[in-house]
């Protein structure tokens, strides 16, 4: 193994979206016991300090594998395309009017069923970009496409917490 691996190699997966989390989660186990600092304990503070680097490595790896938008974003940044959510907002026109739709009707909601009735909708939203992100990187190889839909993402799960926040304003 090689510290300088893409995540995929390191964990010896495919470079893909669509990814096993049980075989992530197996895998994470195996790769820390065989890089942990402990099993170095006899050749010194020097092997210590690199099981170590290796074992932070390793985590890095798995948090961005095992979720979903940051699994996403770093195929996206590693096939060309960099997400740049900061300076890049490009988004589908009807995805900008859907927001809109979804920020007014969260606004207007006067009660937990209204409420749920947005979380409902922004949760099939959440499925079906998470679809389309997976169809785009592994089937069609559209990353400029994908770069897209997963800043689109970002904004889903940015909304999801101003759904939770009308709910605890609203359960006061």
């Amino acid at each position: 193994m090689n510290l300088q691996d893409n995540d995929f190699v390191l964990f010896g997966v495919p470079e893909r979206f669509a990814q096993d989390r049980a075989a992530l989660d197996a895998r994470w186990k195996e790769l820390q016991r065989e890089a942990h600092p402990d099993r170095f304990a006899a050749q010194g503070a020097a092997a210590q300090r690199v099981a170590m680097q290796w074992s932070v490595r390793i985590n890095e790896a798995y948090q961005r594998l095992k979720d979903p938008l940051k699994r996403a974003t770093y195929l996206c940044e590693l096939r060309g395309a960099p997400i740049d959510a900061e300076r890049n907002t490009a988004m589908p026109r009807q995805f900008l009017v859907q927001q809109m739709e979804w920020r007014e009707s969260l606004e207007e909601a006067r009660d937990e069923d209204e409420v749920e009735a947005v979380a409902r909708q922004l949760d099939g939203a959440r499925k079906r970009t998470l679809a389309d992100v997976e169809r785009l990187l592994d089937s069609e190889g559209d990353t400029k496409a994908a770069a897209e839909q997963v800043r689109a993402l970002m904004f889903l799960n940015r909304f999801a917490h101003d759904v939770e926040a009308r709910f605890d304003q609203l359960g006061q």
